[in-house]
C-alpha cells in the first residue's frame, strides 16, 4: 500500500536532516552516553521555522531541535539564544526539557541544533482532541489552562540576571522600541496591506505601562508550545519551542495565552486548536497569573493589542517566505487568513479598552 500523500511530502521534506554518523561522532565528541553505539532517528513533528526528532542510541533517548533544509536567516543564531534559556531554568521550578548539548558547528548537520530531554507526554497541537481523563470529564479541564498559566508566572519569576541571561535581550526601553521594532521588521518582507495594524500601532505608540518589571519571556506561549504528562490530574511536563524567548516583559506571555481565550457565553468548542468547554474564564486566569506571579494585571488590553500587533507580524514574515517560494511546509499557507484576522483584533480591542 501506498504511502499517504502528506505523509511522503513530510518524508522528502525531512530526508536527509539527520546524518547518523557524523550526529553520532559529534555526540561522542562531547560525551554523551551510548558512546559507540547505533543511533537512530524518528521525525516527531515540523513547525514554521524548527524540525523536531527522536534520537535513540541504546537505551538512551534525546529529542533534535534544528531548522529546516531551508534556514531562515538567522535561525542559526536564534537556535542557540533557544538552548541558552532551556540551559539557565536548569533546576528551578518552570516545566523544561533538560538541556543536553548544542552545536554551532554547521558542518555537522547543515545548520545548528541542540539535544535536549526526550520527554514522554502530550501535547495538545497534535492530538485530535483531548485525551482522556480531559476528553469526557469536564472537571479536569481547569487543571490544564491553570497548569499553563502557572508555568509561565513561575517563569516570571526566574532571576535572570542570576541565571547568567544578561545580554538575552534589551530589557531597557523594551516598550518604546516594540512597534517600531516590527515595523520595520514587517518591511523587510511587506508584500500586501494588511488592514488595522496601523490602527493598532498608532495606539501602542501613544501608550505604555504604568510600571514594568523585566523577567524571562517565551514570547509565543500557549497550549501548542507546552506538553503535558500523561493521564489526570494536569500536570504540566515543559514549556517546548523557545525561538522567541527572550528577557523582555512576561506580561506579554499572559496575552498571549487570553488573546483568543473565549469567556462564558462564547463558543468553547470551535475556538482555535483547541476545546475549551469547561475551561476557566479569562479573569479566573488572570486572577491566577496575579496570584502566583505578583503581578499587576490591570493594563492586560494593552498587552494583549500588542499581543495581536505582533503575532499578524511574526505570520506574516513566515506567510511570505511560503508565497514567495521560500520555505517548504505547507502548513504556512494557512498563516495568511490568521494574519488579517490578529492584524483587524488588534484594532478592534484599541478603539473599545476603557484603557487611558
Amino acid at each position: 500500500m501506498s504511502e499517504p500523500e502528506s505523509e511522503s511530502a513530510e518524508a522528502a521534506r525531512t530526508e536527509g536532516l539527520i546524518d547518523p554518523v557524523a550526529l553520532g561522532a559529534w555526540m561522542d565528541a562531547e560525551g554523551l552516553p551510548g558512546e559507540g553505539e547505533p543511533l537512530s532517528s524518528r521525525f516527531i513533528s515540523g513547525g514554521a521555522s524548527n524540525e523536531i526528532f527522536e534520537i535513540r542510541r541504546g537505551d538512551h533517548r534525546w529529542a533534535l531541535r534544528r531548522p529546516p533544509r531551508v534556514v531562515p536567516k538567522g535561525r542559526n543564531e536564534t537556535m542557540l539564544r533557544e538552548y541558552r534559556i532551556i540551559e539557565a531554568l536548569t533546576d528551578t521550578p518552570v516545566p523544561h526539557c533538560r538541556a543536553w548539548g548544542s552545536c554551532e558547528d554547521t558542518s555537522i548537520l547543515g545548520s545548528t541544533f541542540y539535544l535536549m530531554e526526550f520527554i514522554d507526554g502530550w501535547s495538545p497541537i497534535s492530538e485530535p482532541e483531548w485525551p482522556e481523563p480531559f476528553l469526557s470529564d469536564l472537571d479536569a479541564r481547569p487543571g490544564l489552562a491553570y497548569e499553563l498559566v502557572d508555568a509561565i508566572a513561575e517563569l516570571s519569576k526566574v532571576d535572570w540576571k542570576a541565571r547568567g541571561l544578561e545580554g538575552l535581550g534589551r530589557p531597557d526601553g523594551f516598550h518604546d522600541r516594540q512597534v517600531d521594532r516590527w515595523m520595520a521588521h514587517l518591511d523587510a518582507f511587506s508584500f500586501r496591506e494588511l488592514p488595522g495594524l496601523d490602527e493598532a500601532a498608532a495606539w501602542l505608540r501613544d501608550r505604555r505601562p504604568r510600571s514594568y518589571v523585566p523577567g524571562i519571556m517565551h514570547g509565543d506561549y500557549q497550549f501548542a508550545n507546552v506538553m503535558f504528562h500523561h493521564g489526570g490530574p494536569a500536570r504540566m511536563a515543559a514549556i517546548v519551542d523557545w525561538e522567541m524567548g527572550t528577557v523582555g516583559d512576561p506580561l506579554l506571555d499572559l496575552a498571549w495565552v487570553v488573546m483568543g481565550w473565549p469567556d462564558e457565553g462564547e463558543d468553547r468548542s470551535g475556538s482555535g486548536y483547541v476545546d475549551y468547554e469547561g475551561m476557566p474564564n479569562r479573569a479566573d486566569l488572570l486572577e491566577r497569573y496575579a496570584t502566583v506571579s505578583g503581578r499587576d494585571v490591570d493594563e492586560i488590553d494593552y498587552y494583549v493589542i500588542l499581543a495581536r500587533f505582533k503575532m499578524a507580524i511574526v505570520l506574516e514574515g513566515g506567510y511570505a517566505r511560503y508565497v514567495q517560494g521560500g520555505a517548504d511546509n505547507p502548513k504556512m499557507a494557512s498563516f495568511g487568513d490568521v494574519v488579517l484576522s490578529m492584524a483587524s483584533k488588534a484594532a478592534e480591542l484599541a478603539a473599545s479598552t476603557n484603557l487611558p
